[in-house]
């Protein structure tokens, strides 16, 4: 897009949010429940979308670029707009195709409308979405409750098709992609409400109790009056420049969160793994993401061998035994000598080494293990293979119970770690609304 379109398009869509946020209450942050579904380990979260407001549930994809949702069949709104081609929104995110449409006009299939690659992140497919916009509605927040509801009149988003939907978790029709994208959902609050790109997740490692998404600043105030914003280690974000999407449309940065990790210790004693794979290339091979979708932390195999011989030597030392692997985990220990802790099973503990040997990313027993049994508990980290795109992807489990602040305009990520050494948990935001 030519530079000086770009102006315009800002101008636009600033005052498509003004107007959308012009009340006299301005929210100072939001606030979304998310909650563990027990079968595919997936988050997920309902936002409130069209005209009349209908609950929609869609899956967190921390990593992804936009919202999207399956238009087929049931998608009725009054507010809902298509993008038309040439467009300011079209130029502003880089939609490079005009649609045809050889049914009846309808969401998602309408006529000189642009579109753009749409993927699932979870089995990896992707295709074309037509890009729209349609009314969005969430919970203000004062770090502490829910509050007044606000509005976006033209919150974009993608209508994705049916086949996009499997692999999902039951009832989700679409995805709430968190990316650092001028449209992933942290960005377009931001700009509505005019706050900084900011946003926190804290997911909740119980499948009966919600943990949050909150855009904006903090307090993050969790029960018993623990302010999680006052407990955060900060450390870079980076910037990989090679987008790591299923289908992208070329020439643009991953919109995932990728952190600089060092090197990897064993109850402090650092592994030895081949350091370049924990950089990212010119090619965006490497480094290491965040995710969301990846229920478990997955490693190079060459990191995974080392990272597993490793954790293996320092458990035998703490006379905890091997018991047979539990798929998809090759690592596994009788409960016998493993005692609990407030911090989970006593087992060795995991450092993720940061920008230097005193910012370390700390992983205790309650994230780094799984129990499939009362007699058998695993190592929670798996095999991702010889030539994976990233080297470290740092999964859901490794995240529960953390709260983790990302700031887009500042590019740093600050960091809980383990919530239950302060005797709170994600699942300890109140969600009873204020008076």
């Amino acid at each position: 897009m030519a530079s000086s379109a770009l102006p315009y398009f800002l101008l636009f869509i600033s005052a498509s949010y003004a107007a959308a946020a012009a009340t006299s209450f301005r929210p100072h942050a939001l606030v979304i429940a998310v909650s563990k579904d027990a079968s595919t380990l997936q988050y997920l979260t309902t936002i409130y979308q069209r005209t009349p407001l209908v609950p929609v549930k869609l899956v967190v994809d921390l990593g992804g670029r936009f919202l999207w949702v399956n238009c087929d069949g049931n998608y009725v709104s009054s507010s809902y707009r298509p993008a038309r081609c040439g467009s300011a929104q079209c130029s502003f995110v880089r939609a490079f195709s005009c649609e045809i449409c050889y049914s009846a006009p309808r969401p998602g299939c309408n006529n000189k409308t642009c579109i753009l690659p749409v993927d699932n992140t979870v089995t990896r497919i992707g295709t074309f979405g037509e890009l729209d916009s349609d009314v969005v509605s969430v919970k203000s927040t004062d770090g502490s409750n829910p509050g007044r509801v606000v509005s976006v009149s033209k919150f974009i988003f993608s209508c994705g098709p049916t086949l996009l939907l499997e692999g999902l978790a039951g009832g989700a029709v679409g995805m709430a992609g968190l990316g650092r994208t001028k449209i992933g959902l942290p960005s377009q609050f931001a700009s509505a409400f005019r706050f900084r790109r900011k946003f926190a997740i804290c997911l909740s490692s119980s499948t009966a109790a919600n943990g949050a998404v909150f855009f904006g600043g903090g307090p993050y105030r969790l029960l018993p009056g623990i302010d999680a914003s006052q407990l955060l280690t900060y450390t870079p974000l980076f910037i990989n420049p090679v987008s790591t999407a299923t289908f992208s449309s070329g020439n643009e940065p991953s919109a995932e969160y990728f952190i600089g990790v060092k090197s990897v210790e064993i109850n402090e004693k650092a592994i030895k793994v081949n350091t370049s794979l924990l950089s990212i290339d010119n090619e965006g091979i490497g480094g290491t993401k965040i995710s969301t979708v990846d229920p478990y932390t997955v490693m190079e195999s060459s990191i995974y061998k080392a990272f597993t011989k490793a954790f293996i030597s320092a458990a035998a030392a703490m006379n905890i035994t091997r018991a047979a692997a539990v798929a998809p985990f090759s690592v596994c220990f009788s409960s016998k000598n493993v005692y609990s802790t407030r911090v989970g099973p006593s087992v060795p503990s995991i450092d993720l080494v940061l920008q230097n040997k005193s910012v370390f990313w700390r992983i205790f027993g309650a994230n780094s293990m799984v129990y499939v049994s009362d007699k058998v508990l695993c190592l929670g980290f798996v095999d991702g293979g010889a030539n994976p795109r990233t080297s470290i992807v740092i999964g859901g489990k490794q995240l529960e119970d953390n709260l983790l602040q990302f700031d887009i305009s500042t590019s740093k990520l600050g960091f809980s770690s383990s919530l239950l050494f302060r005797q709170t948990t994600c699942a300890n935001f109140n969600f009873t609304s204020n008076p």
